[in-house]
């Protein structure tokens, strides 16, 4: 981070905790910020946000928070040649395969870091308005390539390993859903839907398909959810009667990824102009001919705004 001077947001989001925290933190024990430029708000030097860490690391290891306050101020007087002694907790595993306080998110950055550890904590607050903050700075897909999939992918794998961490994954894909509700609300732009999105019959893993929802809004392409376990005749039942120009289908595994539910969409009375198949559980060579494999968020909203700006085209031609 160098000498660089944070924002309230900015140190939530790296410590993963809400910013209504910090301002108790700062009122009850004076862990505030030192920074000060006339006519702007204060900002939180290096040295604050070491004080800061101190105070998250300490409480989270269930030191009361006045105590860990004591510890945390001290951090500038100790010489920066030696540790600070703190007082001695039980301590937990943090790998791959054990429990912990902790999830590993590779190489994502202190967003995802921050969010991983508030995700631990079951700190919905802290969550919600990290995502929240994020999507409003960096936008829906970046927020959700660059803080959301390390921290839900670090959750799987734990889970994968120890069969726990299911209300972690409860609560977090909670707060992902509320943060891109709120943001294709904000986003919402008039005129008919031309985009239709949809679950796989039986596959209940949504969340990256309420990701694109919420990156069609923002680049003011209008969409209907239909959401998880959507068996095709209900599928096809809602092409006949909206006429959407373009229809995502997403499978997470290849246990919901039969193609004959994609065969059944390109033989409907109202064809629509593109059928997308998302997610990994397609496979790209079981694909019937006429459906398009988008390989990341990125591409599925390119071709939904190909798509749309096609059909505009041709009605005003």
């Amino acid at each position: 981070m160098g000498n660089e001077a944070l924002s309230a947001g900015a140190v939530a989001r790296r410590l993963g905790v809400a910013v209504t925290t910090l301002r108790t933190w700062h009122q009850r024990y004076g862990l505030g910020p030192s920074e000060h430029v006339p006519g702007h708000h204060r900002r939180y030097a290096p040295s604050d946000l070491a004080r800061l860490e101190i105070m998250r690391r300490l409480t989270a290891q269930g030191v009361p928070p006045a105590e860990a306050a004591r510890w945390a101020r001290r951090a500038p007087e100790v010489s920066t040649t030696e540790p600070l002694a703190v007082p001695e907790r039980p301590r937990v595993s943090t790998s791959r395969d054990g429990g912990g306080f902790t999830l590993p998110v590779g190489r994502a950055g202190p967003a995802a870091r921050g969010l991983a550890r508030a995700a631990m904590r079951l700190d919905s607050a802290a969550m919600c308005e990290s995502i929240e903050a994020a999507i409003a700075t960096d936008g829906v897909i970046a927020t959700w390539d660059g803080m959301l999939r390390p921290v839900l992918a670090a959750i799987g794998e734990r889970h994968a390993a120890t069969a726990g961490l299911i209300e972690v994954e409860h609560l977090v894909s909670r707060c992902v859903s509320e943060a891109f509700a709120r943001a294709a609300r904000r986003n919402q732009a008039a005129g008919p839907p031309r985009i239709l999105l949809s679950c796989a019959d039986e596959e209940q893993h949504s969340l990256p398909l309420e990701a694109l929802g919420a990156a069609l809004a923002e680049a003011g392409v209008t969409y209907r959810m239909l959401g998880a376990r959507v068996p095709v005749e209900a599928l096809t039942e809602a092409i006949s009667r909206t006429g959407p120009a373009a229809v995502v289908i997403w499978s997470h595994s290849r246990a919901t990824a039969d193609p004959v539910q994609l065969v059944t969409l390109l033989t409907v009375p109202r064809r629509p102009l593109l059928v997308l198949a998302a997610g990994p559980g397609w496979r790209a060579d079981a694909l019937p001919a006429g459906v398009v494999r988008p390989t990341d968020l990125t591409e599925a909203v390119s071709l939904a705004l190909a798509v749309r700006d096609s059909l505009e085209q041709s009605t005003a031609d």
